[in-house]
């Protein structure tokens, strides 16, 4: 069983208004939502899910959650690797408002 951190105060204080409200991209939000569960939080350990996994488990369109994930990725909020091209992704969580 996986040791879950709940999110940091400053996700739901600062992120969530900051996503939602200035950008205007509130799949943003619940993406990093999804993928802080599915680490156990930041800097924890990676994760590799499928982005038809994290739209059906988002509820989101598969356009909506690249769009979300590119946005996360430019912000430092997550990292993306890839063995190859076609291969899953690995994600791992940031906070980078911890250092």
């Amino acid at each position: 069983m996986i040791c879950k951190e709940p999110p940091d105060d400053y996700v739901f204080d600062v992120l969530m208004p900051d996503l939602v409200g200035h950008d205007r991209a509130p799949s943003a939000f619940i993406v990093f939502l999804k993928l802080w569960h599915a680490t156990g939080g930041p800097d924890r350990r990676s994760v590799a899910i499928s982005l038809l996994t994290l739209a059906v488990e988002t509820g989101l369109s598969k356009s909506s959650v690249q769009s979300a994930l590119r946005r996360l990725q430019a912000r430092g909020y997550i990292g993306i690797s890839r063995a190859s091209a076609t291969s899953i992704p690995v994600y791992t969580v940031f906070a980078p408002w911890r250092h």
